[in-house]
């Protein structure tokens, strides 16, 4: 890549001095725009960077120098400050000499609208599934869909709280992100739960674990919350209620403990009750230590690249236990075959790394991820779903 030519502008030592002779800028206003870009970001540069040509090409601007630092830590370093400013950074090495890139971010805008209706969409589909599941029959009596809000609070309180909690640690790292989208489905629960786009890259380790992590915990604090309020509730009194729920579902340990807790017998669950219990199988399934899931991203900043090794490991992992439920206890286990296929696609996408990839982790965070996969570890059980006959 040759540097760009017309518009050179010079600094020398830690003394911003901006020359101007032979530069043909179009109007004044591109002049002191580069100025001030210039002065926002010269002071971040110089800590990590030795300047020692700057020059402007549109609206790029690239600066020449000598890394004072790991040229791997470089982006990670000046990621916050050119954010904050509205630009991108990238580290080039061409020619013989390192620049650094500095570009205007695109903002971008969600379409509000979308995400308005989607949540609208679920709420209602997961009314109507909240109304089945506490006995009333959709079709025949539509005045009745209401007894499902109770439902529908619950589900969606486990399922936001997961994804909101993402969405502000993101934004405290100083990410662009999406709000939630909601994803209606009628049928089950009325929906398959919620997803945010984050745009731009992770900026360290630490960014990368604290964004992980905050959706599972935050999801299985609510899981637990509205599981206890479930057993504390009486179970509905209709004589209708769905299989489902007469069903022999799988109670993994900790749904098992605030049972006992709150003093509730076996038999028919409470909605409310259930939607604790699907809260703490998505807690589970979120924290499978691979890919891009919140485990993943936990488990790639814990152990950094080494990590891979596990995103390998974690999908024969749950081949064998899906085979083990099929063939020795009989059982069905095609959901571990399933997400064992789909942990594999995971691992062969990868995951990105993030900018300052070189910084470990604090002891706290690895303590804090370690109890937080112990307690992912508590909402797992062999068979899920196992339906009467």
């Amino acid at each position: 890549m040759h540097k760009p030519e017309n518009e050179t502008l010079s600094c020398r030592n830690m003394n911003l001095k901006v020359n101007q002779e032979g530069i043909n800028y179009k109007n004044s206003d591109n002049k002191l725009n580069a100025e001030k870009s210039i002065s926002l970001l010269y002071p971040s540069i110089i800590r990590v960077f030795e300047v020692y040509e700057i020059q402007k090409y549109g609206e790029v601007l690239y600066f020449y120098g000598i890394p004072k630092i790991d040229t791997a830590n470089i982006e990670g370093e000046l990621w916050a400050q050119f954010y904050h400013f509205g630009f991108r950074c990238n580290l080039k090495y061409e020619l013989g000499e390192y620049f650094l890139l500095a570009a205007p971010e695109e903002k971008t805008t969600e379409n509000i609208w979308i995400i308005l209706v989607l949540f609208i969409a679920t709420f209602f589909t997961t009314m109507i599934c909240g109304a089945w599941l506490f006995g009333v029959d959709p079709l025949n009596e539509p005045l009745q869909l209401f007894k499902g809000l109770p439902f529908t609070l619950a589900i969606m309180a486990v399922l936001g709280s997961h994804e909101m909690a993402h969405y502000l640690i993101a934004r405290y790292h100083g990410m662009e992100v999406s709000l939630p989208y909601f994803i209606p489905f009628p049928a089950f629960i009325g929906t398959m739960g919620a997803v945010i786009r984050y745009k731009g890259p992770l900026p360290s380790r630490k960014a990368l674990f604290d964004i992980g992590i905050a959706g599972p915990f935050t999801g299985l604090l609510v899981s637990v919350a509205v599981t206890f309020i479930g057993f504390n509730l009486k179970l509905p009194s209709s004589k209708h209620l769905p299989d489902f729920l007469m069903s022999n579902i799988g109670l993994p340990p900790l749904f098992v403990f605030i049972q006992n807790l709150a003093g509730a017998k076996g038999g028919i669950l409470n909605p409310i009750a259930f939607a604790g219990w699907v809260g703490m199988l998505v807690t589970l399934l979120n924290l499978l230590p691979a890919g891009q899931l919140d485990g993943g991203h936990m488990i790639r900043a814990m152990f950094g690249k080494k990590a891979e090794q596990i995103f390998v490991l974690m999908p024969c992992i749950l081949l064998l236990v899906g085979l083990y439920v099929i063939y020795w206890l009989k059982e069905d286990g095609l959901i571990w075959i399933f997400w064992a296929v789909l942990l594999w696609a995971f691992a062969a996408m990868g995951h990105p790394s993030p900018l300052n990839d070189e910084l470990e982790l604090d002891k706290i965070r690895i303590l804090i991820g370690i109890v937080m996969f112990i307690l992912g570890f508590l909402c797992f059980t062999l068979i899920p779903f196992k339906l009467m006959t």
